[in-house]
């Protein structure tokens, strides 16, 4: 049974940053290309950042480009989202996804890609 559990979410001011984290288990992670996405209130899910299980491969979703980073720590089985310089439109709640048994360069950018996925945790940006 996979488990992701998103944490670092909050309350921040424009310009501000926050970190989240995801920590997975039940399988191995460092097998699995991971994927964080977000949704707003009345908006479809939107893809921010995939990485390779490798993590050799990163890419980004045009609105985040240059502000957020994804990263992952395989000796702790976790994945992180360096979040700076946010703006009021990066308010929604954040997921993390996985998908196991994949190439090592396989990346993910919709959500249909992904087989597991967080409870999600929420970020907020005053403006």
């Amino acid at each position: 049974q996979v488990q992701l559990v998103e944490s670092g979410g909050g309350l921040v001011q424009a310009g501000g940053s926050l970190r989240l984290s995801c920590a997975a288990s039940g399988r191995t992670f460092s097998s699995a290309a991971m994927g964080w996405f977000r949704q707003a209130p009345g908006k479809e899910r939107e893809f921010v950042a995939t990485i390779s299980w490798s993590g050799g491969n990163t890419y980004y979703g045009d609105s985040v480009k240059g502000r957020f980073t994804i990263s992952r720590d395989n000796a702790k089985n976790t994945v992180y989202l360096q979040m700076n310089s946010l703006k009021p439109e990066d308010t929604a709640v954040y997921y993390c996804a996985a998908r196991f048994t994949v190439p090592g360069t396989f990346v993910g950018f919709t959500p249909k890609e992904y087989d597991y996925w967080g409870q999600g945790t929420q970020v907020t940006v005053s403006s």
